[in-house]
């Protein structure tokens, strides 16, 4: 059967006698429309983010990579695959893929590793529940640590949340002690904000566990209304109550430091401590010690100019459970 034509002429109209066509009807083939349907498709690629877990993927006889290539080629050849798929509209998710997880994930499904899809299958799961980021165009330099830190931002948030599952419960009340720190750790964001006043905010909670250091960092913005709530990047505001109310659960150690940004004077930093399951208030020759202490050596580090140090004002409700 021939193509159909998309172009009809009607030949000769049999009223004018001059000839006459109806137009050209630009048909969309299925090609055409495959192609404008991949650009609705998001895909995801899995990145390598150190030249160990590289190779450790070239053991792989699959993998397209072999032993005499080196970890900046791969870097190279996945920014420009990342270029590539932006170039056609494509929106792509960059997850960080770790080969040992990867291995569990084929132990655990009874799939075969040395084959590319089961590491795209592998990839597709991180896409919903890794460490992944949007790739917006930035230099693979760039992006690499980026999603490291997620990946590290992650983790301490889903230890942190275990650590409050796993509390128990009030010795007096019966009370979750999880879900009260975490209550409490709202409501001292709240007041740590409120405190601030207007002006950029960056917040650092420390809580040393039995595992591993538990940090996060939050960055936030107030105006001058004080009804208006603060701007937060992202779910820094999550992370950071998550981790605080860890501190506050588990009763050990742990800081709480907060700097102010204004235009019209000095930044500003105040400073708490963790205790026995409270958020005190540090004085402000304390938080200066704290700031103008090497941590690794204990030495002395002279003041940062432009700093002014504040003692902490009161952000923490009532006393711990037990």
């Amino acid at each position: 059967m021939p193509p159909r034509n998309t172009t009809r002429n009607t030949g000769t109209n049999s009223r004018t006698g001059s000839s006459t066509t109806t137009g050209t009807t630009a048909r969309t083939t299925g090609s055409d429309r495959r192609r404008r349907l991949r650009r609705e498709v998001p895909g995801t690629v899995g990145l390598l983010t150190d030249a160990g877990d590289f190779a450790a993927m070239r053991d792989y006889r699959s993998f397209v990579f072999d032993h005499h290539d080196e970890y900046p080629d791969y870097l190279h050849d996945v920014e420009g695959l990342l270029r590539s798929l932006a170039a056609q509209g494509i929106h792509t998710t960059v997850a960080l893929f770790d080969p040992e997880e990867f291995a569990d994930f084929c132990e655990e499904h009874g799939l075969d590793p040395d084959t590319a899809e089961t590491r795209t299958r592998f990839t597709a799961e991180l896409a919903g529940s890794g460490a992944a980021l949007p790739y917006t165009g930035q230099p693979i330099e760039e992006l690499v640590p980026l999603l490291v830190d997620e990946a590290v931002r992650q983790a301490t948030w889903e230890y942190a949340t275990g650590l409050l599952a796993e509390a128990g419960t009030c010795a007096d009340c019966g009370e979750d002690i999880g879900h009260a720190s975490f209550e409490r750790a709202t409501a001292a964001l709240r007041r740590l904000m409120a405190g601030a006043g207007p002006g950029r905010h960056h917040l650092v909670c420390s809580v040393p566990t039995e595992a591993e250091q538990l940090v996060a960092v939050l960055h936030a913005e107030t105006g001058t209304d004080p009804e208006a709530p603060p701007r937060i990047d992202g779910r820094g505001g999550l992370d950071f109550v998550t981790v605080l109310a860890a501190g506050l659960a588990l009763g050990g150690a742990g800081g709480l430091v907060l700097r102010t940004t204004t235009e019209d004077r000095r930044d500003r930093v105040h400073g708490w401590r963790l205790d026995r399951g409270r958020l005190s208030v540090l004085s402000a020759a304390a938080v200066f010690n704290a700031y103008c202490t090497d941590a690794d050596t204990g030495e002395p580090v002279a003041p940062e100019p432009g700093v002014e140090y504040c003692p902490g004002y009161e952000v923490d409700g009532p006393g711990p459970h037990r």
